[in-house]
Protein backbone atom coordinates (compact mmCIF):
# COMPACT_ATOMS: atom_id res chain seq x y z
CA UNK A 1 0.00 0.00 0.00
CA UNK A 2 1.34 3.38 -1.03
CA UNK A 3 2.24 6.14 1.40
CA UNK A 4 -0.06 8.31 -0.33
CA UNK A 5 -2.90 5.88 0.23
CA UNK A 6 -2.17 5.64 3.83
CA UNK A 7 -2.07 9.63 4.20
CA UNK A 8 -5.62 9.96 2.72
CA UNK A 9 -6.32 6.98 5.99
CA UNK A 10 -5.11 9.43 8.55
CA UNK A 11 -7.03 12.44 6.99
CA UNK A 12 -10.76 11.31 8.32
CA UNK A 13 -10.72 9.68 11.67
CA UNK A 14 -14.05 7.49 11.70
CA UNK A 15 -16.21 7.10 14.47
CA UNK A 16 -15.12 3.33 14.97
CA UNK A 17 -12.23 1.31 13.71
CA UNK A 18 -13.15 -2.41 13.82
CA UNK A 19 -9.94 -4.46 13.86
CA UNK A 20 -10.93 -8.09 11.98
CA UNK A 21 -13.13 -8.69 8.73
CA UNK A 22 -14.51 -11.70 10.07
CA UNK A 23 -18.13 -12.34 10.23
CA UNK A 24 -18.14 -10.39 13.71
CA UNK A 25 -16.16 -7.72 12.54
CA UNK A 26 -18.30 -7.32 9.09
CA UNK A 27 -21.60 -8.23 11.15
CA UNK A 28 -20.70 -4.95 13.88
CA UNK A 29 -19.46 -3.02 10.94
CA UNK A 30 -22.92 -3.73 9.81
CA UNK A 31 -25.45 -2.73 13.19
CA UNK A 32 -22.52 0.52 13.90
CA UNK A 33 -23.47 1.71 10.41
CA UNK A 34 -27.00 1.15 9.87
CA UNK A 35 -27.33 3.63 13.56
CA UNK A 36 -24.95 6.18 11.54
CA UNK A 37 -22.08 5.65 12.52
CA UNK A 38 -19.15 6.16 10.40
CA UNK A 39 -16.85 2.35 10.53
CA UNK A 40 -13.69 1.82 9.23
CA UNK A 41 -12.62 -2.17 9.11
CA UNK A 42 -8.70 -3.51 8.87
CA UNK A 43 -8.30 -6.89 8.17
CA UNK A 44 -4.53 -8.78 8.38
CA UNK A 45 -5.76 -11.00 5.02
CA UNK A 46 -8.71 -11.08 3.00
CA UNK A 47 -11.99 -10.72 4.75
CA UNK A 48 -13.60 -14.02 6.00
CA UNK A 49 -10.90 -15.85 4.77
CA UNK A 50 -10.53 -17.47 8.27
CA UNK A 51 -13.24 -18.94 10.46
CA UNK A 52 -16.01 -17.45 8.47
CA UNK A 53 -14.99 -19.07 5.75
CA UNK A 54 -14.16 -22.53 7.29
CA UNK A 55 -17.33 -23.23 9.04
CA UNK A 56 -20.21 -25.31 7.97
CA UNK A 57 -23.02 -22.43 8.24
CA UNK A 58 -25.50 -24.20 11.11
CA UNK A 59 -27.60 -21.63 12.66
CA UNK A 60 -28.37 -23.65 15.89
CA UNK A 61 -25.38 -24.29 18.65
CA UNK A 62 -25.86 -27.65 17.71
CA UNK A 63 -27.67 -29.66 20.89
CA UNK A 64 -29.00 -26.56 22.46
CA UNK A 65 -30.22 -27.92 25.66
CA UNK A 66 -26.63 -28.99 26.28
CA UNK A 67 -25.73 -25.57 26.69
CA UNK A 68 -26.03 -22.15 29.08
CA UNK A 69 -28.40 -19.90 28.66
CA UNK A 70 -25.74 -17.43 27.66
CA UNK A 71 -24.95 -19.33 24.47
CA UNK A 72 -28.71 -19.64 23.54
CA UNK A 73 -29.92 -16.13 24.57
CA UNK A 74 -27.50 -15.57 21.88
CA UNK A 75 -27.94 -18.07 19.17
CA UNK A 76 -32.16 -17.81 19.84
CA UNK A 77 -31.96 -13.92 19.08
CA UNK A 78 -29.59 -14.49 15.89
CA UNK A 79 -32.19 -17.19 14.88
CA UNK A 80 -35.04 -14.51 15.32
CA UNK A 81 -33.90 -12.01 13.67
CA UNK A 82 -31.37 -13.84 10.71
CA UNK A 83 -33.93 -14.05 7.91
CA UNK A 84 -34.51 -10.36 7.49
CA UNK A 85 -30.50 -9.80 8.15
CA UNK A 86 -30.01 -11.98 5.03
CA UNK A 87 -32.74 -10.54 3.30
CA UNK A 88 -31.13 -7.10 4.19
CA UNK A 89 -28.29 -8.17 3.05
CA UNK A 90 -29.33 -10.28 -0.09
CA UNK A 91 -31.13 -7.13 -0.93
CA UNK A 92 -27.97 -4.48 -0.56
CA UNK A 93 -25.66 -6.76 -2.26
CA UNK A 94 -27.42 -8.11 -5.25
CA UNK A 95 -26.20 -11.77 -3.68
CA UNK A 96 -28.07 -14.72 -2.26
CA UNK A 97 -26.31 -15.59 1.29
CA UNK A 98 -28.21 -18.75 0.63
CA UNK A 99 -30.21 -18.57 4.09
CA UNK A 100 -32.28 -21.90 3.71
CA UNK A 101 -34.65 -23.67 6.58
CA UNK A 102 -33.05 -26.81 6.30
CA UNK A 103 -34.19 -29.09 9.40
CA UNK A 104 -32.17 -31.26 11.07
CA UNK A 105 -32.31 -34.57 11.93
CA UNK A 106 -30.59 -35.33 15.36
CA UNK A 107 -29.67 -39.36 15.53
CA UNK A 108 -29.02 -41.40 19.03
CA UNK A 109 -27.51 -40.81 20.71
CA UNK A 110 -29.47 -38.08 22.88
CA UNK A 111 -31.40 -37.53 25.78
CA UNK A 112 -34.82 -37.07 24.19
CA UNK A 113 -36.11 -36.19 27.86
CA UNK A 114 -33.81 -33.09 27.87
CA UNK A 115 -34.58 -32.10 24.45
CA UNK A 116 -38.47 -31.92 24.68
CA UNK A 117 -38.13 -30.08 27.72
CA UNK A 118 -36.00 -27.70 26.40
CA UNK A 119 -37.85 -27.14 23.38
CA UNK A 120 -41.01 -26.43 25.15
CA UNK A 121 -39.64 -23.89 27.85
CA UNK A 122 -37.85 -22.01 24.77
CA UNK A 123 -41.14 -22.31 22.52
CA UNK A 124 -38.78 -24.40 19.82
CA UNK A 125 -40.15 -27.29 17.61
CA UNK A 126 -38.55 -30.66 18.92
CA UNK A 127 -40.31 -34.11 17.74
CA UNK A 128 -39.40 -37.24 18.43
CA UNK A 129 -39.58 -39.23 15.29
CA UNK A 130 -38.65 -42.61 13.35
CA UNK A 131 -35.54 -42.21 11.29
CA UNK A 132 -37.15 -43.96 7.99
CA UNK A 133 -39.95 -41.58 7.95
CA UNK A 134 -37.60 -38.20 7.45
CA UNK A 135 -34.85 -39.43 6.21
CA UNK A 136 -34.27 -42.56 4.65
CA UNK A 137 -31.29 -42.80 2.55
CA UNK A 138 -29.22 -42.02 5.85
CA UNK A 139 -28.36 -45.49 7.23
CA UNK A 140 -29.72 -46.77 10.47
CA UNK A 141 -33.65 -47.13 12.01
CA UNK A 142 -35.27 -46.17 15.20
CA UNK A 143 -35.96 -42.91 16.90
CA UNK A 144 -34.68 -39.53 16.21
CA UNK A 145 -34.85 -36.01 17.35
CA UNK A 146 -36.72 -33.76 14.42
CA UNK A 147 -35.75 -29.88 14.44
CA UNK A 148 -37.80 -28.28 11.72
CA UNK A 149 -36.82 -24.37 12.30
CA UNK A 150 -32.71 -25.23 12.00
CA UNK A 151 -31.66 -23.13 9.08
CA UNK A 152 -28.22 -22.63 7.36
CA UNK A 153 -26.73 -20.17 5.52
CA UNK A 154 -23.38 -20.75 3.10
CA UNK A 155 -20.32 -19.12 4.61
CA UNK A 156 -17.97 -17.94 1.82
CA UNK A 157 -21.19 -16.41 0.26
CA UNK A 158 -22.47 -14.75 2.99
CA UNK A 159 -19.34 -13.15 3.56
CA UNK A 160 -18.97 -11.76 0.08
CA UNK A 161 -22.55 -10.72 0.01
CA UNK A 162 -22.28 -8.56 3.52
CA UNK A 163 -18.76 -7.22 2.29
CA UNK A 164 -20.48 -5.75 -0.95
CA UNK A 165 -23.55 -4.72 1.11
CA UNK A 166 -21.03 -2.54 4.05
CA UNK A 167 -19.08 -1.42 0.60
CA UNK A 168 -22.21 0.03 -0.33
CA UNK A 169 -23.27 1.57 2.80
CA UNK A 170 -20.39 3.50 2.77
CA UNK A 171 -18.00 1.54 4.77
CA UNK A 172 -14.28 1.58 4.18
CA UNK A 173 -12.68 -1.71 3.97
CA UNK A 174 -9.04 -2.00 3.97
CA UNK A 175 -7.58 -5.65 3.57
CA UNK A 176 -3.68 -6.71 4.40
CA UNK A 177 -3.55 -4.18 6.61
CA UNK A 178 -2.12 -5.97 10.00
CA UNK A 179 -2.46 -4.32 13.45
CA UNK A 180 1.47 -4.40 15.07
CA UNK A 181 0.86 -2.19 18.31
CA UNK A 182 -2.08 -1.06 20.37
CA UNK A 183 -1.35 2.66 21.65
CA UNK A 184 -3.04 3.31 25.05
CA UNK A 185 -2.89 6.35 27.17
CA UNK A 186 -5.01 8.26 29.83
CA UNK A 187 -7.46 5.00 29.77
CA UNK A 188 -8.16 5.59 26.18
CA UNK A 189 -7.09 4.09 23.04
CA UNK A 190 -5.10 6.74 21.09
CA UNK A 191 -3.86 4.49 18.17
CA UNK A 192 -3.04 1.45 16.02
CA UNK A 193 0.15 1.18 15.23
CA UNK A 194 -0.36 -0.95 11.82
CA UNK A 195 1.78 -2.78 8.95
CA UNK A 196 0.50 0.92 6.58
CA UNK A 197 1.33 3.48 9.24
CA UNK A 198 -0.64 4.80 12.45
CA UNK A 199 -4.72 5.18 12.67
CA UNK A 200 -6.66 7.35 14.85
CA UNK A 201 -10.80 7.04 16.03
CA UNK A 202 -12.91 7.30 18.50
CA UNK A 203 -14.05 4.19 19.16
CA UNK A 204 -12.24 0.92 18.70
CA UNK A 205 -13.63 -2.85 18.03
CA UNK A 206 -11.46 -5.61 18.45
CA UNK A 207 -13.04 -8.58 16.51
CA UNK A 208 -10.30 -10.57 15.24
CA UNK A 209 -11.55 -13.93 16.14
CA UNK A 210 -8.65 -16.65 17.40
CA UNK A 211 -6.12 -13.57 17.14
CA UNK A 212 -8.11 -11.44 19.39
CA UNK A 213 -5.99 -12.05 22.55
CA UNK A 214 -2.61 -11.97 20.69
CA UNK A 215 -3.27 -8.75 19.17
CA UNK A 216 -4.30 -7.08 22.72
CA UNK A 217 -1.21 -7.90 24.01
CA UNK A 218 -0.88 -6.53 27.45
CA UNK A 219 -4.55 -5.08 26.87
CA UNK A 220 -5.94 -8.75 27.09
CA UNK A 221 -4.07 -10.94 29.54
CA UNK A 222 -7.24 -11.77 30.84
CA UNK A 223 -9.12 -12.64 27.79
CA UNK A 224 -9.50 -16.50 27.72
CA UNK A 225 -9.79 -17.10 24.15
CA UNK A 226 -7.38 -19.55 21.81
CA UNK A 227 -7.56 -20.76 18.52
CA UNK A 228 -9.40 -23.95 18.50
CA UNK A 229 -8.48 -26.36 15.22
CA UNK A 230 -11.14 -27.67 12.85
CA UNK A 231 -11.28 -30.00 9.67
CA UNK A 232 -13.72 -30.11 7.46
CA UNK A 233 -14.77 -31.99 4.06
CA UNK A 234 -16.37 -31.39 0.68
CA UNK A 235 -18.32 -33.45 -1.22
CA UNK A 236 -20.01 -32.93 -4.96
CA UNK A 237 -22.82 -35.23 -5.18
CA UNK A 238 -26.31 -34.59 -7.00
CA UNK A 239 -28.74 -32.08 -5.86
CA UNK A 240 -31.43 -33.34 -3.33
CA UNK A 241 -29.22 -36.42 -2.38
CA UNK A 242 -29.74 -35.24 0.90
CA UNK A 243 -32.32 -33.18 2.30
CA UNK A 244 -31.79 -32.02 5.62
CA UNK A 245 -28.75 -31.51 7.68
CA UNK A 246 -28.34 -34.39 9.75
CA UNK A 247 -25.90 -34.95 13.52
CA UNK A 248 -24.70 -37.93 15.62
CA UNK A 249 -22.63 -37.75 18.37
CA UNK A 250 -20.93 -34.30 17.19
CA UNK A 251 -20.70 -35.43 13.52
CA UNK A 252 -22.34 -33.53 10.91
CA UNK A 253 -23.65 -33.11 7.42
CA UNK A 254 -24.92 -30.68 5.34
CA UNK A 255 -26.44 -30.45 2.15
CA UNK A 256 -26.11 -26.95 0.17
CA UNK A 257 -28.22 -26.51 -3.00
CA UNK A 258 -26.20 -27.48 -5.63
CA UNK A 259 -25.55 -30.53 -4.30
CA UNK A 260 -22.19 -30.00 -2.35
CA UNK A 261 -21.94 -31.63 1.35
CA UNK A 262 -20.32 -30.63 3.63
CA UNK A 263 -18.91 -33.14 6.36
CA UNK A 264 -17.37 -32.24 9.86
CA UNK A 265 -16.13 -31.20 12.44
CA UNK A 266 -13.28 -31.91 14.64
CA UNK A 267 -11.87 -29.75 17.81
CA UNK A 268 -8.40 -29.43 18.29
CA UNK A 269 -5.98 -27.73 20.17
CA UNK A 270 -3.10 -27.38 17.96
CA UNK A 271 -2.44 -23.50 18.56
CA UNK A 272 -1.95 -21.50 15.31
CA UNK A 273 -1.47 -24.67 13.28
CA UNK A 274 -3.58 -24.68 10.19
CA UNK A 275 -2.25 -27.69 8.44
CA UNK A 276 -4.92 -30.71 8.02
CA UNK A 277 -4.01 -34.34 8.19
CA UNK A 278 -4.69 -37.42 6.55
CA UNK A 279 -5.76 -39.44 9.66
CA UNK A 280 -8.45 -36.79 9.88
CA UNK A 281 -9.74 -36.74 6.69
CA UNK A 282 -9.54 -40.42 6.85
CA UNK A 283 -11.70 -40.30 10.09
CA UNK A 284 -14.22 -37.77 8.35
CA UNK A 285 -14.53 -39.60 5.44
CA UNK A 286 -15.46 -43.03 7.14
CA UNK A 287 -18.16 -40.87 8.91
CA UNK A 288 -19.58 -39.73 6.21
CA UNK A 289 -20.05 -42.62 4.44
CA UNK A 290 -21.54 -44.79 7.62
CA UNK A 291 -24.23 -42.22 7.65
CA UNK A 292 -24.48 -41.80 3.54
CA UNK A 293 -23.19 -44.52 1.91
CA UNK A 294 -23.60 -42.69 -1.90
CA UNK A 295 -21.18 -40.32 -0.50
CA UNK A 296 -18.06 -42.56 -1.84
CA UNK A 297 -19.08 -42.56 -5.46
CA UNK A 298 -19.22 -38.73 -4.49
CA UNK A 299 -16.39 -37.00 -5.53
CA UNK A 300 -14.17 -35.15 -2.68
CA UNK A 301 -13.35 -31.62 -3.76
CA UNK A 302 -11.92 -30.34 -0.42
CA UNK A 303 -10.40 -30.93 2.87
CA UNK A 304 -10.00 -27.83 5.34
CA UNK A 305 -8.92 -26.46 8.45
CA UNK A 306 -10.10 -23.37 10.12
CA UNK A 307 -8.79 -21.87 13.67
CA UNK A 308 -12.10 -21.06 15.86
CA UNK A 309 -12.03 -18.55 18.65
CA UNK A 310 -11.96 -20.77 21.61
CA UNK A 311 -13.59 -19.61 25.06
CA UNK A 312 -14.81 -21.17 28.30
CA UNK A 313 -18.36 -22.35 27.58
CA UNK A 314 -18.85 -21.44 24.01
CA UNK A 315 -19.45 -17.71 25.90
CA UNK A 316 -18.13 -14.89 23.79
CA UNK A 317 -16.46 -11.16 25.22
CA UNK A 318 -18.93 -8.45 23.76
CA UNK A 319 -17.95 -5.58 26.25
CA UNK A 320 -15.88 -2.46 26.85
CA UNK A 321 -12.41 -3.08 28.55
CA UNK A 322 -12.66 -2.43 31.81
CA UNK A 323 -9.79 0.08 32.06
CA UNK A 324 -10.17 1.83 28.47
CA UNK A 325 -13.34 3.64 27.81
CA UNK A 326 -12.97 3.32 24.18
CA UNK A 327 -11.49 -0.21 23.35
CA UNK A 328 -14.24 -2.97 22.66
CA UNK A 329 -14.02 -6.57 22.16
CA UNK A 330 -16.40 -8.87 20.35
CA UNK A 331 -15.10 -12.10 19.90
CA UNK A 332 -14.63 -15.63 21.37
CA UNK A 333 -17.68 -17.41 19.96
CA UNK A 334 -15.77 -20.37 19.23
CA UNK A 335 -18.17 -22.66 17.60
CA UNK A 336 -21.05 -20.06 16.56
CA UNK A 337 -19.84 -17.38 15.36
CA UNK A 338 -21.69 -17.22 12.22
CA UNK A 339 -24.90 -18.34 14.29
CA UNK A 340 -24.08 -15.50 16.84
CA UNK A 341 -23.35 -12.98 14.29
CA UNK A 342 -26.42 -10.44 14.12
CA UNK A 343 -27.14 -10.83 17.54
CA UNK A 344 -23.99 -9.99 18.81
CA UNK A 345 -23.48 -7.40 16.74
CA UNK A 346 -26.66 -5.70 18.17
CA UNK A 347 -25.49 -6.04 21.78
CA UNK A 348 -22.18 -4.59 20.99
CA UNK A 349 -23.93 -1.62 19.69
CA UNK A 350 -26.56 -1.53 21.89
CA UNK A 351 -23.72 -1.58 25.05
CA UNK A 352 -21.88 0.95 22.66
CA UNK A 353 -24.98 3.63 22.35
CA UNK A 354 -26.14 2.78 25.62
CA UNK A 355 -29.42 1.17 24.43
CA UNK A 356 -31.69 -1.27 26.37
CA UNK A 357 -30.41 -4.93 26.41
CA UNK A 358 -32.88 -7.55 24.87
CA UNK A 359 -31.97 -10.07 28.17
CA UNK A 360 -29.12 -10.16 30.67
CA UNK A 361 -25.80 -9.16 28.86
CA UNK A 362 -23.70 -9.45 31.79
CA UNK A 363 -22.08 -12.83 31.01
CA UNK A 364 -20.38 -11.58 28.05
CA UNK A 365 -18.62 -8.71 30.12
CA UNK A 366 -14.98 -8.24 29.86
CA UNK A 367 -13.05 -11.06 32.19
CA UNK A 368 -12.17 -9.01 35.57
CA UNK A 369 -8.00 -9.25 36.50
CA UNK A 370 -7.07 -11.85 38.50
CA UNK A 371 -5.44 -10.92 41.68
CA UNK A 372 -2.70 -12.74 43.00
Amino acid sequence: MSGKIVKAIKISTPNFLIVGGGIIGLSSALELARRGASVTVLERGACGSESSWAGGGILSPLLPWNYPAAVTNLTQLSCQIYAEWAGHIAGISGLDPEYRRSGMLVLPEFDSGRAMNWGRSHQARIELVQKRDRLPEVVGDGEALWLPDVAQVRNPRLIKALRLTLERMGVRILEHVEVAGIVAGGGRLVRLDTSVGPFEADQYVVAAGAWSKKLLGEQGVQVDIKPIRGQMLLYRAQPGLLRHIVLQNGFYLIPRDDGHILAGSTLEDAGFDKSTSEEVRSGLHANAISLLPQLAQAELVKHWAGLRPGSPGNIPVIACHPKIENLYLNSGHFRYGVTMAPASARILANRIFRREQPFDVSPYHWPEIKKH
